[in-house]
């Protein structure tokens, strides 16, 4: 004779399962810490080291975005906020290129004269 219990036998309750997208995307991650790790990239390697760096927050921000578009992972704001830093660092360089191309013009200009 089979012993009778009150005990269900399988699981009482419902079981967990994660939802679908809340994985965050890995290159969104790389894409934030690549943009504010771009101000700190400039101590080792002057100028190079973090244009190169700006450039990959940039570069895996959009790709990042078009993955979570296919995907629906999470990380959009990652990757957006990933890509303004690095395009802001990018166009602060620039700005510095400019100035300092402009700079030594004029102090050419003021050590040497303009006259021939």
């Amino acid at each position: 004779m089979a012993p009778s219990s009150s005990v269900p036998l399988g699981p009482g309750g419902p079981i967990y399962t994660p939802a679908a997208g809340t994985r965050t995307n890995s290159l969104a991650i790389v894409s934030l810490v690549a943009g504010i790790g771009s101000f700190v990239a400039h101590i080792p390697v002057p100028g190079f080291g973090g244009f190169t760096v700006a450039l990959i927050a940039v570069i895996t921000g959009f790709m990042a975005r078009g993955q979570i578009r296919e995907t629906g992972e999470q990380g959009m704001g990652m990757a957006t906020a990933g890509m303004v830093i690095g395009i802001i660092h990018l166009a602060l360089l620039g700005l510095l290129v400019i100035a300092l191309i402009f700079a030594i013009f004029v102090l050419g200009a003021v050590l040497f004269g303009l006259h021939r």
